[in-house]
């Protein structure tokens, strides 16, 4: 069985059930030394949270700033830099996506809605029982890794509906990273490395869909890939 280490969040149980019900182990990781936390892990799934600290990537703070946890980017970009080392799948979701681009050369738009002219909503508030509620739909590139794991649900179409809460999002790609999603607006919604077995983020959260089942191919592949590492 494939051991899936999640990157603790203030919202942790949904990435939780989203591993175990396509089979794989959980270990969730504090900050702790790299190689402890890295040791037996078989995939990364870093988790949903606060702003990664534009000073990594050589900006001023917006006024909107909220940031994460005190010493989680740090750890965080420290998992990214060793699991790409060691050639372990990634599955970044959300701030996790944004962990990913910069720990790997990129930055940032640090506030959508006063930064991206023309904006959709990207922050829908809901209660926490209407948290799979749908906000808008990103753009799936057809010869991504993304459209792969995702061909059952597009079927026609190259398009699909997701959830959203995000006030932020990847300005500049990092390097060896190509865009797999777009929203209408031009917003990046997923990324991937396609030099990599499995190395992918997206900026909503399919982990919200594990009683539905929507997004469980994406979780399948990433376990497939850790299981085969």
């Amino acid at each position: 069985m494939a051991v899936i280490g999640i990157t603790h969040c203030r919202k942790l149980e949904d990435y939780r059930q989203s591993v175990l019900h396509v089979g794989g182990e959980v270990r969730v990781l504090d900050p702790s030394p790299l190689d402890t936390a890295m040791d037996g892990l078989d995939g990364l799934l870093l988790t949903g949270g606060g702003d990664v600290d534009p000073a990594i990537y050589g900006e001023p703070p917006h006024a909107s700033f909220s940031p994460a946890e005190a010493g989680r980017d740090q750890f965080e970009i420290g998992l990214v830099t060793l699991a790409r080392a060691r050639q372990i799948p990634v599955l970044a979701i959300c701030r996790g996506i944004q962990v990913l681009n910069v720990a790997c050369g990129g930055t940032l738009v640090q506030d959508i809605a006063s930064q991206v002219p023309g904006a959709i909503m990207h922050q829908l508030e809901v209660p926490p029982h209407q948290a799979v509620e749908l906000a808008h739909e990103v753009w799936i590139d057809k010869e991504s890794q993304l459209s792969r794991i995702m061909r059952e649900r597009l079927v026609d179409t190259d398009a699909c509906d997701v959830n959203s809460r995000h006030h932020q999002a990847i300005r500049q790609v990092a390097p060896g990273f190509i865009v797999s999603a777009t929203a209408p607006d031009g917003v990046i919604e997923a990324i991937e490395d396609p030099k990599t077995r499995f190395c992918l983020g997206v900026q909503w959260h399919p982990e919200n869909f594990f009683r539905t089942g929507e997004f469980r191919p994406l979780f399948e592949s990433f376990l497939d890939a850790a299981s085969g590492r």
